[in-house]
């Protein structure tokens, strides 16, 4: 059984369009791929533990921390990258704040790039331990950044998703764009359609 897990990020609620667009990528792919299991995760509605360092040391190993609170923080990390681990596709709804991820995306991240679990400090660098997964962002700017070399330097949304993922060993990584949803009503329209039509080119496997 193919296994996806949804993570939507956005602070928005029902206003979002990044929320929008991954219920209609998963619903696509529920009807692309036969059983498809979906699991869903909501960052911004129940944020991920801030990785403060005791609870760095912690899941470095040793005994289990005595202090309850740094205890459930701990346990609630391990929960994200087991639910992230178990998947075959994860599916990222990501907005661009601020020229980045929103803070909650950048905590669940921060609980799924483990020594020794995701990647491996190596003589020839950081070795990847993740493989066999697909990781689809749906990506939604208020201007525009792609093919764009002055503002593409500016872009610390898209880069350090592919950055973070490729490392932990994710080969198979799509993105679906809306740009420029923040330059009026026609332009975000114009964006929601061509992302929809990226949705519906991508494959199912």
């Amino acid at each position: 059984m193919t296994r996806l897990l949804q993570v939507d990020s956005s602070i928005l609620g029902d206003k979002s369009l990044s929320r929008r667009l991954t219920a209609e990528l998963v619903e696509k792919l529920q009807a692309d791929i036969p059983g498809l299991e979906v699991a869903y995760r909501d960052v911004a509605a129940e944020a991920p533990p801030i990785l403060s360092g005791p609870l760095f040391f912690a899941r470095a190993g040793g005994a289990e921390p005595e202090d309850s609170a740094l205890s459930a923080d701990l346990a609630r990390g391990r929960e994200l990258l087991d639910e992230f681990l178990a998947a075959d596709i994860i599916v990222i709804g990501a907005p661009m704040y601020n020229f980045s991820v929103p803070t909650q995306l950048r905590g669940w991240i921060d609980h799924l790039v483990v020594p020794g679990k995701t990647f491996a400090y190596t003589p020839a660098g950081v070795q990847g331990l993740v493989s066999g997964k697909r990781v689809i962002v749906v990506s939604t700017r208020g201007n525009f950044y792609a093919g764009d070399a002055a503002r593409s330097a500016q872009d610390h949304q898209e880069a350090y998703l592919r950055t973070t993922f490729g490392n932990l060993g994710v080969t198979d990584f799509a993105f679906v764009r809306a740009e420029g949803v923040g330059l009026g009503e026609a332009q975000k329209n114009e964006a929601l359609a061509a992302a929809r039509r990226e949705i519906a080119e991508l494959a199912a496997a």
